[in-house]
């Protein structure tokens, strides 16, 4: 009898697998808390003050609500993903994307190289200035049959986004929801620091686009190379909505096209403009929305209407489009909430503060260089646990920032060792919705994600701990 071959589990059970996981640690690592202070209105732990509590381990039961609690907890989040699918079902009804991507794959004929590099730019720009991450699911589906229908396959796609905006995070120079947060927590200003995050930012971006488009290249060179290849005639199926893979058979673009595209273009100018701050990076002239998922739903579906109406759709295609791509990524909003559901799960086992506790302890007696690597490396295990990296920065940033001072760093070295390995650790993390939600767009298992990103990550592991050295020795 033929061994049946290992299958990689799907996103939804190696996520239901960690909330299993997290609640059999409640019933080992002791419970814990911090006296917290409120500062702007979060509760900061007070450093020096933690102590254990009784234990609150997990149950059964917890297991089975933490999907449901989690997914409650991150419903703003799901319905935008819900809503961006349903404008980009009315968006592909009227044919203008199809049409569009035909133009563009003809006039970069021989040249789609060149995407690769000016796209990655665009979303490390966002990525380092204002945090662009759970933004970026509303490109996935706009871009990944550009790059099909140019022969790369779905990995490609996903690494540009993924890794554009993943590098820009983690080298993030003037982001206020990882750098400002921080500082603010530090008590130092948001521009300490920034020539050496300016530096990480270059190299690392570099390294990034140099990476995907040597993969790429191979891929389109020989499509057997690709990890997705078992896959890719379906994919391509699938995301060219079964028209010719040269691009021959999309239909014409015609003026009413072109508006429809333009104001598809429009629509993801403001939602990018909406969500800058540009108050907290010192930009006055220009005034801030504060806008986030709430406000980025409505415009999209406000948008989706405007567009199905330019289209000439009629209420029973537009209403029917629209549901019909929110269909499409239903699965991609339940594994966001899934993963949320594990940080439900470990804060109300109370494990959170033990595992900073620990950190606190290890770290406050050594010298500047092994300080700093220690912290890098203390903050991978804390990034996967908690993946919000404005989370993670109102948690730990007031207990760490002052044990740097005991050992010779300044405070804005332990904040680049916090962003650098948060950064890492979010272009891996199944705890991560804007990873598990990718891979989810891009039909790519966790595995050929994995696959692919791990020779990444360990050049810019390489390059952090490079980078921090150099930060702690007081070279930049």
């Amino acid at each position: 009898m033929e061994k049946k071959k290992f299958s990689m589990p799907t996103a939804y059970t190696i996520l239901i697998g960690l909330i299993v996981v997290v609640a059999l640690l409640t019933w080992i690592v002791p419970a814990g808390q911090y006296e917290t202070t409120e500062i702007d209105g979060d509760q900061v732990p007070i450093s020096g003050t933690y102590e254990q509590i009784e234990r609150t381990p997990q149950n059964l039961f917890d297991v089975i609500k933490a999907p449901a609690t989690g997914f409650q907890d991150a419903v703003d989040v799901a319905l935008f993903i819900l809503i961006v699918g349903g404008f980009l079902g009315v968006v592909m009804k009227t044919g203008a994307i199809d049409a569009g991507i035909s133009r563009v794959t003809h006039i970069l004929k021989g040249r789609e190289k060149i995407m690769i590099p000016i796209l990655m730019v665009l979303f490390g720009i966002g990525g380092t200035t204002y945090g662009m991450a759970e933004e970026t699911i509303a490109f996935y589906p706009l871009l990944i049959p550009i790059f099909v229908a140019a022969g790369y396959d779905t990995v490609t796609a996903v690494a540009v986004i993924m890794l554009g905006a993943g590098a820009g995070v983690l080298a993030s120079t003037v982001n206020p929801f990882a750098t400002g947060i921080a500082s603010g927590f530090a008590d130092v200003s948001l521009g300490q620091g920034i020539l050496l995050r300016i530096v990480m930012l270059v190299i690392i971006e570099t390294a990034a686009i140099l990476y995907v488009i040597r993969y790429a290249e191979r891929v389109r060179k020989d499509p057997t190379k690709s990890l997705t290849y078992s896959t890719r005639e379906e994919d391509r199926k699938f995301f060219l909505s079964s028209k010719g893979t040269d691009g021959n058979d999309f239909p014409e673009l015609t003026g009413r096209g072109k508006i429809i595209l333009v104001l598809f273009a429009i629509t993801f100018l403001v939602m990018i403009y909406g969500v800058i701050p540009f108050a907290d990076m010192g930009i006055t002239f220009l005034p801030t929305l504060n806008w986030w998922f709430t406000e980025l739903g409505s415009l999209f579906l406000i948008m989706a209407i405007i567009i199905g109406i330019v289209g000439g759709l009629g209420e029973k295609d537009l209403v029917g489009s629209f549901v019909d791509g929110a269909m499409d990524l239903l699965g991609v909003a339940f594994i966001v909430g899934i993963s949320r559901g594990i940080t439900v799960v470990m804060n109300a086992g109370n494990i959170t503060a033990t595992i900073l506790n620990l950190g606190e302890k290890t770290l406050a007696s050594t010298g500047n260089i092994a300080f700093t690597l220690l912290t890098y490396l203390f903050y991978i295990p804390m990034s996967f646990l908690i993946p919000s990296t404005s989370g993670l920065a109102t948690l730990s940033m007031p207990i760490m920032a002052p044990l740097g001072d005991f050992a010779g760093v300044t405070r804005d070295v332990v904040i680049t060792a916090y962003q650098s390995a948060s950064g890492l650790v979010n272009l891996i993390t199944p705890t991560s919705a804007v990873v598990m939600g990718g891979i989810a767009i891009g039909r790519i298992s966790y595995d050929k994600w994995v696959k692919f990103v791990l020779k990444f990550l360990a050049i810019i592991f390489v390059i952090s701990i490079i980078s921090l050295i150099v930060g702690a020795l007081g070279i930049l």
